[in-house]
C-alpha cells in the first residue's frame, strides 16, 4: 500500500471522527475516545503541538553497562523456517543468510495492500520452497533459488466474505475495531508448514491444510469468525488466535477442533498479527486485550495470565494493548511486548515477571545470547540485558528519515515517520525493513548503520531466513530474495 493510500484513511477516518463526534450516540461507538467530553486527553495551548507519541517514556542507558560487550551466539544454518516465528518458541536467535546483502530476485505473488485488501501473512519456508499468501487469500509456493512459481491456491470459500468487518485506523500505525467499518476482505490469517502439509489461517472464516508439494486442499474447517494471525504448529496440534481474542487449537490431522479459549474481548486492535508461542506443554497466547495467557497444550486450562498494560493522560493510543508482536519463549522465560508501553519477561511456569521496561512495540522481541533486542513503536531500537532489563544503548532508527509531506506551498505538510519491522539477527547484521521500502542492517553491538538496500515497495512484514537467505514479503504483494 502506499503511503499515499495510508494518508487518504487517516484523512477519512479524522473526517468521519468529526462528523460522527457531533451525534451523542454515535460518540459511544468511536475508537480511541474520540468524541466523548470526559474522555482524557492532552491539551495543547495555541501554536502547540502534542506528539501522539509522547506516552513512551525515554529509556536511559545503564552507567554500569556504559562500553560493555555482551555475548551473541554465532550464525547458524536454517533448513526451514515453518512458521511465522520460525519455531514454534518463536525463537530464532542468528542466522546464516544473505551475506552480500544485496537483492537476487524480486516476484508477485498476488494481491498487495489496498482499500480492501491487506498483505498481512509472514512467508515460511521448507523443502526448496518459500509458502507467501496475499492479500486475498491467495497461497503462491515458489521455488526458493529461481523465484519461479510451483504452484498457486487460493484458500477463499466460493460465496463467502469475512464476517466481523474491520475498521481501519493510522494512528501512527494501523489499527482495526471488530465493530465493523472500511475493510471489506478477508484479512489475517498465515501460515504454517509440517511434514507434507500447509496449514492455512484465513480472514474468511477458515482453517485449511493443502498439500504442500501440490496445493491440493486436504481438508478445511469453518470457524465463526475471522483468524486473526499465523498459525502455530506444535505436536500434532494448529494453535491460532480469532479476531475475538479466542484461541483454538485444532488436530492437525484431521482439522477437528479440541479445545478453545476465550480471552477478555476488545474490540479496537493493532494491524499487526501475532502468533501464539508453545513449549511442551505450555502454550503461551497474546491477546489484544493487553492479556499474555499461558495455557496447557493438551486441553486448554490456563495457568497463568499476566497484563502487559500502562495507561497515560498524554495519548488516547496508550488504552490501545494490544500485544501485536509474537511473544518468545526462550531459556524458561516468554518476552513480550505491549502497545501501551510494558516490555516484560515472565517465568514461563509461573509468569511471575523478571523485569518490566517501559517500551510500547508492535514487533516480536529478539533474545540472543545476553540481550534481548526490540523496536518501539516510535522507531526506538534498544538492547536490554537479558536478566535484568537494564538498557545497554537505544538507536534512533528514523535519524535522517523522518520528512514532511503532503502540504501545498508548506501549508498542511504532515511529518512522515517510517514504521519498522523486525529485526533478525543474520550474518552478524541486525536487518530491519520499513514503510519507506528499505532493508537495513545494524551492527548488534553498537547499532551503527552498515548497510541499505532497496525492496522495491513498503515492507510491514519482518524478513524471514532459509538456505543462506532472506526473504520478504511486500505491502504490493512482492516477494523479494535478499542473497
Amino acid at each position: 500500500m502506499t503511503t499515499v493510500t495510508r494518508a487518504l484513511k487517516i484523512v477519512a477516518v479524522v473526517g468521519l471522527a468529526a462528523a460522527l463526534a457531533s451525534c451523542a450516540s454515535a460518540r459511544r461507538i468511536l475508537p480511541f475516545g474520540l468524541g466523548q467530553d470526559d474522555a482524557p486527553q492532552a491539551t495543547a495551548s495555541a501554536g502547540d503541538r502534542v506528539s501522539i507519541l509522547s506516552f513512551e517514556q525515554s529509556l536511559t542507558p545503564s552507567a554500569a553497562l556504559s562500553g560493555r560487550d555482551f555475548f551473541l551466539p554465532g550464525p547458524v544454518s536454517r533448513t526451514a523456517w515453518p512458521m511465522a516465528g520460525g519455531t514454534p518458541e518463536n525463537l530464532v536467535e542468528h542466522s546464516i543468510a544473505a551475506p552480500s546483502f544485496e537483492v537476487a530476485w524480486r516476484r508477485g505473488i498476488g494481491r498487495g495492500s489496498s482499500r480492501t485488501t491487506q498483505v498481512m501473512a509472514p512467508p515460511v519456508a521448507a523443502d526448496g520452497r518459500i509458502y507467501a499468501m496475499d492479500g486475498d487469500s491467495t497461497v503462491t509456493a515458489v521455488d526458493a533459488t529461481s523465484g519461479e512459481v510451483v504452484w498457486r491456491q487460493n484458500i477463499k470459500p466460493d460465496g463467502r466474505e469475512a464476517s466481523g468487518g474491520a475498521a481501519v485506523f493510522g494512528l501512527p500505525v494501523p489499527f482495526v475495531s471488530s465493530g465493523g467499518g472500511a475493510l471489506e476482505g478477508g484479512f489475517g490469517g498465515g501460515l504454517a508448514v509440517a511434514g507434507n502439509r500447509l496449514f492455512v489461517a484465513s480472514g474468511y472464516r477458515t482453517m485449511s491444510a493443502l498439500d504442500a508439494a501440490t496445493g491440493d486442499v486436504v481438508w478445511s474447517q469453518n470457524v465463526d469468525v475471522p483468524l486473526r494471525g499465523a498459525p502455530t504448529v506444535a505436536a500434532n496440534r494448529i494453535y491460532v488466535v480469532d479476531v475475538d481474542n479466542q484461541i483454538i487449537a485444532f488436530n492437525a490431522e484431521t482439522g477437528a477442533q479440541e479445545w478453545s479459549y476465550r480471552g477478555i474481548a476488545e474490540p479496537a486492535r493493532v494491524m499487526r498479527a501475532s502468533s501464539p508461542a508453545v513449549s511442551g506443554d505450555t502454550v503461551i497466547a497474546p491477546f489484544s486485550s493487553g492479556e499474555v495467557v499461558a495455557l496447557r497444550a493438551s486441553n486448554g486450562q490456563p495457568v497463568w495470565t499476566q497484563v502487559l498494560s500502562r495507561t497515560s493522560r498524554t495519548s488516547a493510543l496508550s488504552e490501545i494493548r494490544d500485544v501485536a508482536g509474537r511473544p518468545v519463549i526462550s531459556r524458561g522465560f516468554v518476552y513480550a511486548v505491549g502497545h501501551s508501553g510494558v516490555m516484560q519477561a515472565m517465568d514461563l511456569r509461573t509468569g511471575q515477571p523478571r523485569w518490566s521496561v517501559p517500551i510500547a512495540g508492535v514487533n516480536a522481541p529478539l533474545p540472543a545470547g545476553d540481550v534481548v533486542y526490540v523496536v518501539s513503536k516510535s522507531g526506538e531500537l534498544t538492547v536490554v540485558n537479558r536478566d535484568t532489563g537494564a538498557v545497554y544503548w537505544t538507536r534512533d532508527l528514523n535519524e535522517g528519515r523522518v520528512r514532511q509531506e503532503g502540504g501545498f506551498f508548506g501549508l498542511g505538510d504532515r511529518t512522515v515517520r517510517p514504521e519498522w519491522s523486525g529485526p533478525v539477527l543474520a550474518s552478524n547484521r541486525l536487518v530491519l525493513v520499513n514503510s519507506d521500502g528499505e532493508a537495513v542492517a545494524f551492527d548488534p553491538k553498537t547499532g551503527a548503520e552498515t548497510a541499505t538496500i532497496r525492496l522495491g515497495g513498503a515492507a510491514y512484514l519482518a524478513p524471514i531466513a532459509y538456505n543462506g537467505a532472506l526473504y520478504v514479503l511486500t505491502d504490493e504483494g512482492d516477494l523479494v530474495s535478499i542473497r
